[in-house]
């Protein structure tokens, strides 16, 4: 049974295609930015869920040329699990690097691999050649050396940046 039948004559929107509309292009930097809470408030739009928030903003400390898998995220914010931060970066985003949150496999994003493989040549990620037997012959991420554990400058521990806190 489809939501629709249950709630007939009701129109839905789903959150995937409000969020698309609060996306702005930075003309100055080429490159799509998130709008303020204040921003999305002011034009009566619904706020980032908290949990969306700080999986987003995790997103945005991984540095160019690295990857985090869900998992990691969902262990980074100890909260939530691979899916639920998958649900996020598949409702959400869109305005931050989503390309460096990937599976734990080292697989493209499943119909975003050539825009997803754009990046990271751009970027310098480290790549696996495919085979010949591959499917698509797409490569894949080489995880062991483009995984980021977190660390700034992929130094020490004590370098370390914060997790995002929950905003209460």
């Amino acid at each position: 049974m489809r939501g629709r039948e249950v709630f007939p004559g009701r129109q839905f929107v789903s959150y995937r295609t409000l969020c698309r509309r609060t996306v702005t292009v930075s003309v100055a930097y080429g490159r799509m930015v998130r709008m303020s809470e204040e921003s999305r408030s002011e034009q009566g739009l619904p706020e980032y869920p908290a949990y969306a928030e700080r999986v987003l903003e995790v997103a945005e400390l991984i540095p160019p040329g690295r990857v985090m898998t869900y998992g990691d995220v969902a262990e980074w914010l100890e909260e939530g699990g691979p899916r639920q931060v998958g649900r996020v970066m598949a409702l959400y985003g869109g305005a931050v690097p989503w390309w460096r949150v990937v599976r734990a496999d080292g697989v493209l994003l499943s119909g975003h691999e050539l825009r997803a493989l754009d990046h990271y040549r751009a970027e310098g990620t480290p790549l696996r050649e495919a085979s010949r037997a591959s499917e698509g012959h797409l490569p894949r991420i080489d995880m062991r050396r483009a995984r980021w554990d977190g660390d700034a400058a992929g130094g020490g521990g004590a370098d370390r940046p914060q997790a995002p806190q929950a905003h209460t």
